[in-house]
């Protein structure tokens, strides 16, 4: 996917370019700059104060030296002042200046910290909002991969307003709780944890579902596959050739339809269903076999602004569905019924709740 939010220390990332946001002197004197002049070696700094200094809200490049990227595009962000001293002017050139940069020299991809969010003060979940937009709209007009580096989970504050209020979305679930008298529980820790029907202790530490002990799981299997409708009743009394006429479009035909009936442009819609234009041209290349990921083919699907129904029309024609079982389904049949189909937005939340992000 063209823009993907991840925990990882930016100077592990194997990228063409990592952006290190530093100062004027270009010296390495904390945070993420000490950690990136750390990690490249003593070559870097003799070249930094070969080209310092470097002016606020701009961008220089060196070479990466001993770190997996190519190159390092370092960029002086603002310190923040509440707000009123044009800050957000200053931090939106240092994202512009940088991907530039990343896209003179030949870049394919580009990783970026939270600049300015560390001792410059810009509060982190201010930063990351601005982020997402700055290089979204640079997207739409470049084809390049970004990659947002959030080093742990205290790196930037998400709504809890909000996070309250998908987290009571999921618990709900439809009444399924009630039924079976599950809970839900929501953790960054891969820990051990217990089991959601007999409370053994289980290693499982899968985020998207309950979690269920091996001894558990044919119960929990024959629980929850109960009320499917069978396979067979859709071809009972047809012949193989008639049960074929009845088949569905595959999915690219459906998504070229939707894209046709709500007057977009293919480039619009991959670029904002943050899809990259290799993925899409392997769906315009394929339309009978093409079979996306869940992530890709929801992407799409918000990309169009598509309703509930019809999101599972256009799921459903790749042989996918939104489920009220998963936490990833039903957080996107929060933001659907919501009305809201931005997919940084969504994926803003996806990554809170430990969920695959949407796009390609």
């Amino acid at each position: 996917m063209p823009l993907q939010i991840i925990r990882q220390d930016i100077t592990k990332m194997k990228v063409d370019a990592i952006v290190n946001t530093t100062n004027e002197e270009m010296v390495g004197y904390s945070g993420v700059d000490y950690a990136v002049h750390e990690g490249a070696g003593a070559e870097l700094d003799k070249e930094c104060r070969q080209i310092a200094p470097l002016g606020l809200g701009t961008a220089k490049i060196t070479k990466g030296y001993n770190l997996d990227a190519k190159y390092i595009i370092h960029t002086s962000g603002p310190t923040w002042q509440g707000g009123l001293a044009g800050e957000s002017i200053i931090l939106k050139s240092c994202y512009l200046e940088s991907l530039k940069l990343a896209v003179e020299n030949g870049c394919e991809s580009v990783a970026f910290p939270l600049i300015s969010a560390g001792n410059y003060g810009y509060p982190k979940d201010k930063v990351l909002k601005f982020a997402v937009q700055v290089i979204t709209e640079f997207l739409f007009t470049h084809e390049l991969t970004v990659y947002l580096c959030v080093f742990d989970r205290n790196s930037y504050e998400f709504s809890k307003e909000l996070f309250n209020e998908i987290r009571e979305f999921i618990d709900d679930d439809y009444g399924f709780k009630e039924k079976h008298g599950f809970t839900r529980k929501f953790s960054s820790s891969a820990a051990k944890r217990r089991c959601d029907i007999c409370e053994d202790e289980t290693t499982k530490a899968d985020f998207s579902e309950f979690v269920v002990s091996e001894k558990c799981a044919p119960d929990f299997e024959m629980m929850t596959c109960a009320s499917m409708p069978s396979p067979c009743s859709s071809v009972a009394g047809k012949s193989l050739e008639e049960y074929m006429k009845t088949m569905d479009k595959s999915f690219a035909y459906k998504l070229f339809d939707y894209i046709d009936s709500k007057g977009m442009t293919d480039i619009e819609c991959y670029k904002k269903a943050n899809v990259d234009k290799k993925t899409f041209s392997k769906i315009k290349c394929n339309p009978q076999t093409y079979k996306p990921s869940k992530q890709t083919a929801v992407a799409f699907a918000i990309a169009l602004e598509l309703s509930l129904d019809e999101t599972q029309d256009l799921l459903s024609s790749a042989g996918l569905t939104l489920s009220g079982s998963f936490v990833f389904d039903k957080i996107i049949r929060y933001f659907i019924q919501k009305g809201i189909y931005d997919v940084f937005a969504i994926n803003e939340a996806l990554f809170e709740f430990d969920q695959m992000l949407l796009g390609c």
